[in-house]
């Protein structure tokens, strides 16, 4: 396990090799991101593979054999090899091994590229190759925290900040029940004819809040009296995730997400998961999402 720093455009950011998770993202020595405080969240910035969410019981079968994954999946839990490395980006690498086989039954390679503009927009990248003979389901997220208030946005508080969207809507969110599973059944509302939402600590009573289909793929987590925050773009991702630890934890988690936790009205293969990627054998998939400091 070490760090990789990358820097261009006065920021920088910090990636651990254990699980190519973001771990820094700072300007100037602003620090942004969630420093993992384990009074509630031990993790900043999990990568999400090959599942978003949980399936039930942590358990499915595929095509390729029984399927055995916890919450979000298994690359946040092994070694990611660095692959390229320059003064402003890094990419990993994660492959399929025997072990991972063991809990997901197919073979991959799973590159993360971070990258810093000039203007110091900071970059993820998920590359995903189907390097085996059958066809690959999988889904990809981020799962980004940051700090709430953010730095340097002295006397405000949680309640001071608001999500901003690209312009109104209205929206319903799926409630995540017992045992991390999605459901329809019942609906929170989100926002009304709006283009944004203040933050309360019940907008978190259901755990996750999943934005599907947000006008212009953009959202804005900002103070409104420091304007202080962070910008995410997500073109490509289906689904926004954004999720606090319950009490009153400093932080808000914007999660772009191409799936989403098994449905309760679905089955266990994995195959049939509501909005799964299915890529062909020697085919690739990427996808990226931006954040820029505010």
């Amino acid at each position: 396990m070490s760090t990789i720093s990358i820097q261009n455009g006065g920021v920088t950011a910090c990636i651990d090799t254990l699980g190519a998770q973001l771990t820094s993202l700072a300007r100037g020595g602003d620090e942004y991101l969630w420093q993992a405080d384990p009074r509630w969240w031990n993790r900043h910035a999990p990568v999400l593979f090959p599942i978003v969410g949980s399936i039930r019981g942590d358990k499915a079968s595929s095509q390729q054999g029984p399927v055995a994954l916890g919450r979000h999946g298994l690359a946040r839990n092994y070694e990611h090899a660095v692959v390229s490395q320059s003064p402003s980006s890094v990419t990993f690498e994660l492959t399929d091994s025997s072990e991972t086989r063991a809990l997901y039954p197919y073979a991959f390679k799973l590159n993360m590229t971070y990258a810093l503009s000039d203007e110091g927009v900071f970059t993820q990248t998920f590359r995903v190759e189907n390097t085996g003979e059958v066809d690959l389901p999988f889904s990809v997220g981020g799962h980004p925290a940051f700090n709430v208030p953010a730095p340097g946005a002295e006397g405000e508080a949680f309640e001071d900040y608001e999500l901003e969207f690209a312009k109104p809507w209205t929206f319903e969110s799926a409630t995540i029940v017992d045992g991390g599973l999605l459901t329809y059944d019942v609906m929170n509302p989100i926002v009304k004819d709006s283009d944004h939402v203040a933050l309360s600590r019940r907008l978190f009573d259901y755990d996750t809040v999943m934005l599907e289909d947000v006008p212009g793929s953009t959202v804005t987590l900002r103070g409104t009296k420091s304007g202080r925050g962070v910008r995410v773009n997500f073109e490509g991702f289906k689904y926004l995730g954004v999720w606090s630890a319950a009490g009153d934890a400093p932080f808000v988690a914007l999660e772009p997400w191409t799936g989403h936790a098994t449905l309760t009205s679905e089955d266990d293969v994995f195959e049939h998961k509501r909005n799964i990627t299915v890529l062909a054998p020697g085919k690739v998939d990427e996808r990226s999402f931006s954040v820029t400091l505010l």
